[in-house]
């Protein structure tokens, strides 16, 4: 089979980088193992939050401090304020609706009742502009009778300290008895299915305002809009008080919803996606990636004019630790690592951990290089990439968002 561009990697940055491509008119296949890291979704996207343990309040600005070998110095800081405000458009026409300035972090408020600095954040959830207030001083925690993914203790002790008197009360309705009963199924995703239907809503908003009567906002777990993207919005409307929702612990509603429509996206500018397949090996000639072989695929090559190695880090796999090595398991590519295990960590778990940095060696243009050579076809975007600690920094959707629109912009210019 025989396609313009091939990403291998579905997640925020496949996905980023296959839509942009797409709307250009070319044939797009991704290649997709699963699950992502967007099924982690907190509501927000970060862009920076934190440079040598300072809080950041203008990340175009603190841009500058970074150094040589940050992604984001590397596509350009020239380039980095047009590509974060083509993000935030390129999700609106994915039916993903975020607010935001890339200079200008404002604030959300996170299940340990905290206020985290942030750059894009989905409608469904409320952004603060002050990091040191809240805006209302009584405040009720509702949680669905057994749902064990929302820990409404944690967020009652980060609101205390905003002098918030804050009470917790637990929901009880017919309609979740039946998932109740089992704890493994009492899960945010189950919870969401009912809301879908629809029928659940007004039942539920009238509990909701009986509930909140003595408080002056309500604050709820992020269950709800699986498939339906209105439900949040609707429930806003008949909710008589503000409505805050938090996160709970993953699978995250909002994260599975936007893959959902990212990926409805990237199929109707008429994308192949291939779900649940893995990229084996890859065949190489005169500097160039040929083709490449999956695991479903089995004796079918793909072949594409340009590749993208959107696979992730770690989590994803996109990069192994064994005892001795580090390595990209799919082509064998440069890592830039050190190849001394005993540096790849620090002892004291919460300080910058050096393997943070690790990623797939690229030339300036973001092409992979193996054996110090550049493939003159095959880019790399998102987490894969070496040189930055998305976890301390809070760069890591910021990240997967520019460098998959600049990798797109290298391959339609080289086109």
């Amino acid at each position: 089979m025989k396609f313009d561009n091939i990403i291998i990697g579905g997640g925020l940055s496949g996905l980023t980088c296959g839509i942009k491509l797409a709307e250009q008119g070319r044939k797009c296949a991704i290649v997709s193992s699963g699950q992502s890291a967007i099924h982690f979704f907190s509501g927000s996207f970060d862009l920076l939050s934190q440079v040598d343990e300072q809080e950041v309040k203008n990340p175009l600005e603190t841009m500058n401090s970074l150094p040589e070998t940050h992604p984001y110095k590397r596509v350009g800081l020239e380039n980095i304020a047009g590509l974060a405000d083509e993000a935030p458009q390129l999700l609106d026409r994915a039916g993903l609706n975020f607010s935001g300035q890339a200079n200008h972090n404002h604030f959300v408020l996170t299940p340990m009742g905290t206020m985290k600095p942030t750059w894009l954040t989905l409608d469904d959830f409320t952004r603060f502009e002050q990091k040191d207030t809240f805006p209302w001083k009584q405040a009720v925690i509702l949680n669905f009778t057994g749902f064990l993914d929302f820990h409404t203790l944690f967020i009652k002790d980060g609101l205390t300290r905003f002098d918030v008197k804050v009470q917790i009360k637990d929901i009880a309705m017919e309609v979740f008895e039946a998932i109740r009963r089992n704890p493994s199924e009492m899960r945010s995703t189950n919870i969401a299915k009912k809301f879908d239907k629809g029928n659940v809503i007004d039942e539920f908003a009238q509990k909701v305002n009986e509930l909140s009567e003595d408080a002056e906002v309500a604050i709820l777990p992020a269950v709800f809009g699986l498939f339906n993207k209105t439900v949040a919005a609707e429930l806003k409307k008949k909710i008589k008080k503000p409505l805050i929702l938090l996160p709970a612990i993953p699978p995250s509603v909002p994260g599975i919803r936007s893959q959902i429509l990212l990926r409805q996206r990237f199929q109707e500018l008429g994308g192949t996606y291939f779900l649940g397949d893995n990229v084996e090996e890859g065949t190489f000639g005169n500097k160039r990636l040929l083709d490449i072989k999956t695991y479903n695929h089995g004796d079918i090559k793909l072949e594409a004019e340009q590749f993208v190695l959107a696979s992730g880090s770690f989590y994803s796999k996109g990069i192994v630790a064994t005892p001795d090595k580090l390595y990209d398991p799919i082509f064998g590519l440069d890592i830039d690592g050190d190849s001394d295990r005993a540096q790849w960590f620090d002892e004291k778990i919460f300080n910058d951990q050096p393997f943070m940095r690790y990623g797939v060696k690229t030339d300036k243009h973001f092409r992979a290089l193996m054996s110090g050579e550049p493939i003159e076809n095959l880019y790399v975007a998102g987490s894969v990439l070496g040189g930055a600690n998305p976890l301390k920094e809070g760069s890591g959707a910021g990240i997967s968002l520019l460098t998959s629109l600049h990798v797109a912009e290298q391959i339609l210019m080289a086109s």
